[in-house]
C-alpha cells in the first residue's frame, strides 16, 4: 500500500491550493495523485474538477438549476476518496459565491462544503458589502465559515466590515499578496495582523513575492520579500491552527512541473517549520 502523505509540520498543517495544478490537466483523480506525488496531506479544493466528477452541466445556463438540485452523493465519494489518501480538504472553492450566483448556488457551495468535510468556502473578498452581509447570513444559516481573499487591495483594515457582519464571516490571507500590495503593508504589521485576527483567519495562501518597490513579482520561495518563514514560525509558535495554502503562482521551470514545485514549497516550509 502507497504511503499517505503527512505535510503536518511541527503542529502547523501545510496544504496546497487545488490551482496550483492548473498547468496540468487533470480530472478528480489524476488531481488526488498529484497531490498525494507532491507529498501533500490537506488541500483547499477548486470547484472544476470536483463539479465535473459530479456531472455539472456544459451548458452555463444551465449550471445554476444544477447546482440547487444536485446530490451530494458525489462530494461525499470525493472526500472518502480524499481521505482515504491521507488527504484532508478543509476549503472548497467553487465559482458559485459570487454577486451574480443565486442564494440557491451559495447554499449548494456551503452544502458542498460540508460534505467534502471543509471547515470553509473561499472566495474573493465583494466590493459591495451587500455581498459579504448576504454571503454571511447564509454562512450562518449553514454554519460554513467563509474566508475572503484579496489581492493587491489588501490593508489591515480591509476586512473590518464583512468581519462584523457576521461571525462566519472570515479571512483567507495571502500574504505574497499582502507584501506586494505595499503602502503600510510591511512583514512586521503582516505578523502583527496575524496575530490580531488569528481567530479569525481560517486559511492562507502562501507564496512569495516581492514588495511593491521591488516589483511585486511572483519569485521561487526564498527569493522575495514575503516572510514566509516568519509567518509559519509564528502559528507554530502561537499554536495558531490556520492550515495554509501553498500556491504556486512562479513561474515554472523548463525541466520541472507544478507537482516538482509544489514539492519544493513544501520543503521549504518544513525546513523553516522544523528549524
Amino acid at each position: 500500500m502507497k504511503k499517505k502523505p503527512n505535510s503536518k509540520y511541527a503542529g502547523v498543517q501545510v496544504g496546497v491550493i487545488t490551482y496550483s495544478y492548473r498547468s496540468m490537466p487533470h480530472d478528480i483523480h489524476q488531481l488526488l495523485k498529484y497531490v498525494v506525488d507532491s507529498g501533500i496531506s490537506a488541500v483547499e479544493l477548486m470547484g472544476g474538477a470536483v463539479e465535473r466528477y459530479a456531472g455539472i452541466p456544459a451548458d452555463k445556463d444551465q449550471i445554476a438549476a444544477w447546482r440547487a438540485n444536485v446530490s451530494m452523493d458525489k462530494y461525499k465519494e470525493v472526500r472518502k476518496m480524499f481521505r482515504k489518501a491521507g488527504v484532508d480538504i478543509y476549503a472548497f472553492k467553487p465559482s458559485a459565491l459570487g454577486n451574480k450566483n443565486t442564494d440557491a448556488e451559495i447554499e449548494y457551495a456551503m452544502r458542498a462544503g460540508k460534505a467534502l468535510g471543509a471547515q470553509s468556502v473561499t472566495v474573493e473578498l465583494p466590493r459591495d458589502p451587500v455581498q459579504s452581509k448576504r454571503l454571511g447570513a447564509l454562512a450562518a444559516k449553514h454554519k460554513m465559515h467563509v474566508g475572503y481573499h484579496t489581492h493587491t487591495q489588501a490593508t489591515d483594515t480591509v476586512w473590518d466590515e464583512a468581519l462584523s457582519q457576521s461571525p462566519y464571516n472570515t479571512i483567507n490571507l495571502d500574504i505574497g499578496h499582502y507584501i506586494a500590495a505595499g503602502g503600510k503593508n510591511t512583514k512586521q504589521s503582516l505578523l502583527a495582523f496575524i496575530d490580531a485576527h488569528h481567530d479569525r483567519i481560517t486559511s492562507m495562501h502562501l507564496k512569495d513575492r516581492q514588495s511593491k518597490k521591488n516589483g511585486a513579482k511572483n519569485l521561487p520561495w526564498g527569493e522575495g520579500d514575503t516572510p514566509i518563514v516568519e509567518v509559519l514560525q509564528l502559528l507554530r509558535d502561537k499554536k495558531y491552527k490556520i492550515p495554509v495554502s501553498i500556491e504556486l503562482e512562479y513561474k515554472i521551470p523548463a525541466n520541472s512541473d507544478a507537482v516538482q514545485e509544489v514539492r519544493k514549497c513544501a520543503t521549504f516550509a518544513r525546513k523553516a517549520l522544523e528549524a
